[in-house]
């Protein structure tokens, strides 16, 4: 028997022309798709994504307020270059956040998910072990500890400040991807951190997140944050 049409769901509507160019740049941005440096024509932008140039212009504006791209002088706009500084700068409010997020989360939180994440970080530290991390599958592993804790932290307000970081945070995450050390590291402290959740204790799950956040910057300091060995420092991307 059918739906009658009035209770069919309506249709979710179209997304702007706009909307569409912006989270298509947004994505290849964080993806390292368009690296820093990246210049970002209007003609051969607007061309690739199929929109006209003055959607294209109101999805570079959204995406330079956010601190995704910036002006060039001579060259338009270019994908913005992530600095030692501005990291710096974003891990301490990331410390402060993610710290009383997990203290939250070890409160309110159910441990049977917690556990259940912490077998899994587990797993994948030991699969690293034995051959070449699947980046893709691990950060994917990674953003179900953050909604997990999210979830169980219950304040709308910190959840809020995070999504505004969570962009950049991810396209910094990228970085990692070429260091398999660092990425079995990374497994066995976020497995300390849903441990340490799952026993209740909010002082050692903020300790557990706060030593994950330290280690993450020190690898950070390490790393030439710009350099792209297959592409050059400054480039069109058509």
């Amino acid at each position: 028997m059918g739906i009658p049409e009035r209770h069919k769901p309506a249709a979710s509507p179209p997304l702007r022309a706009s909307e569409r160019a912006y989270w298509a740049l947004r994505e290849d941005i964080v993806e390292w798709r368009l690296p820093p440096g990246a210049v970002l024509g209007e003609v051969e932008q607007a061309a690739r994504l199929g929109v006209s140039r003055t959607p294209l212009r109101e999805a570079l504006g959204r995406l330079n307020a956010e601190g995704l791209t910036a002006p060039h002088a001579g060259r338009g706009v270019v994908v913005a270059a992530i600095s030692l500084e501005n990291v710096t700068e974003l891990f301490e409010l990331r410390t402060a956040l993610e710290c009383q997020a997990a203290a939250l989360a070890a409160v309110r939180g159910e441990p049977a998910g917690f556990r259940q994440l912490q077998q899994e970080f587990l797993a994948a530290a030991d699969a690293m072990r034995g051959s070449a991390p699947d980046p893709q599958a691990y950060y994917e592993l990674v953003g179900r500890l953050d909604a997990a804790v999210d979830h169980a932290a219950g304040n709308t307000y910190l959840h809020q400040a995070m999504a505004n970081l969570r962009v950049h945070l991810v396209r910094i995450r990228r970085l990692a991807r070429d260091n398999p050390a660092r990425l079995l590291a990374s497994a066995a402290e976020h497995a300390n951190i849903a441990g340490a959740i799952a026993g209740g204790d909010s002082q050692v799950a903020a300790a557990a997140t706060r030593i994950h956040l330290h280690q993450s910057l020190e690898h950070f300091k390490s790393t030439d944050p710009n350099h792209r060995p297959d592409l050059p420092a400054e480039r069109t991307v058509l």
